[in-house]
């Protein structure tokens, strides 16, 4: 069987471990396991959406709805942009990147990525043709390197992936960083090129920041958001984009018809519409990351890096642990943190932790203190 070069040729993605494996492999039990490594919503979906899709399970004989403009709407008036500026994938967002890569992607085109990011982004692009340009994210400064980005945008350049706040560091880049790219990958602007940037912000309610008035400047930007983060809704893999009405109308030519299941539709738009419980999960996501952080950073064996996620990167060079060891530390004793050294732009000395209850956070601190003999 003769598989595609690209294919053949892909790193393959590596995902955060469950609390299935960590029970099997260490013996410990599912239930008493913290997990710290996949940047989720600890405290679960809307009390609502239960009973919400209780009420639907009688209509999954169904197809999902396939114009998804109610959810749209929600979505438009949760954004402040209009209706006709929203796309809607499942899959998370990981489906609307694909549908960026089979609309604008032609074999050859470039596309640029700051590292360390968001390694999924070029697991999607490769398989398309599409050739990475690397440009850095300055681990120092915990800041977008400018300089690189713009020396990597040229005539070949179709896409950047720029996200903010920065996975797997937590830092912001400013809307000088982006109007400076911008410029550059606009024609219009005097750029060198057409290209679309795309703005990844997935975890923005946690920065309380947004970058949807550069829409209102600028005709190539895509902004990505999902609902597996503060909307608690991970396992229903929901995401949505915003953009021009000319970017999105090229996309829904290509984007599957029926890939929100009922279930999921129902989910999101439950959760759109409960403010209440938006509100509350943003700020005790905020209060748990700056415990942790205020903890860690205390401890002198290692570096937390300041963020605006729901995640914190640590440096632990001088612990005299490599990640895949100190992970392995946390997993048995039935905690699991990310290893980060599949991130490239990172080495062996790094790993992620996410948001917890402060009740988890406080046992996580307990367990990070005897490991490392703080």
């Amino acid at each position: 069987m003769k598989v595609r070069n690209a294919v053949e040729e892909l790193d393959p993605y590596v995902p955060g471990r469950s609390k299935e494996e960590i029970a099997q492999e260490f013996g410990v039990k599912k239930e008493d396991i913290i997990k710290l490594g996949s940047n989720e919503n600890p405290w679960g979906p809307s009390p609502k959406v239960k009973e919400a899709i209780e009420a639907e399970l009688k209509n999954i004989n169904r197809y999902p709805e396939s114009d998804l403009e109610e959810l749209k709407k929600e979505f438009a008036r949760y954004s402040d942009v209009k209706q006709e500026q929203i796309i809607i994938g499942g899959d998370g967002a990981d489906e609307l990147i694909d549908t960026l890569a089979k609309t604008f992607i032609e074999e050859k085109d470039e596309f640029i990525v700051p590292l360390p990011s968001y390694m999924y982004y070029e697991f999607l692009f490769k398989p398309y043709g599409a050739i990475p340009h690397y440009a850095k994210w300055n681990l120092k400064t915990n800041t977008l390197d400018l300089d690189s980005v713009l020396d990597a945008i040229n005539e070949k350049t179709k896409i950047l992936f720029l996200c903010t706040p920065n996975n797997p560091t937590g830092g912001l880049i400013s809307q000088d960083e982006f109007r400076a790219i911008l410029n550059k990958t606009n024609k219009s602007k005097g750029g060198v090129c057409d290209a679309i940037v795309v703005i990844d912000e997935a975890y923005f309610e946690y920065s309380k920041t947004n970058n949807v008035n550069l829409l209102e400047e600028y005709d190539n930007i895509f902004i990505i958001r999902t609902m597996s983060k503060v909307m608690g809704l991970a396992g229903m893999r929901i995401g949505y984009g915003i953009s021009t009405k000319e970017i999105i109308e090229y996309m829904h030519r290509i984007k599957p018809v029926f890939s929100l299941t009922k279930l999921s539709y129902i989910a999101a738009l439950t959760t759109i519409k409960d403010s209440e419980y938006i509100e509350e999960s943003i700020e005790k996501g905020i209060e748990s990351r700056d415990f942790l952080y205020d903890e860690i950073s205390k401890m002198k064996s290692v570096k937390a890096y300041k963020s605006y996620s729901n995640f914190i990167l640590i440096d632990i060079h001088n612990t005299g642990f490599r990640a895949a060891e100190l992970t392995r530390e946390f997993m048995k004793r039935g905690m699991i943190v990310r290893d980060c050294s599949s991130f490239k732009g990172l080495d062996d000395y790094y790993i992620r932790i996410s948001i917890c209850t402060l009740e988890e956070d406080k046992k996580f601190i307990e367990v990070m203190k005897e490991i490392l003999n703080e």
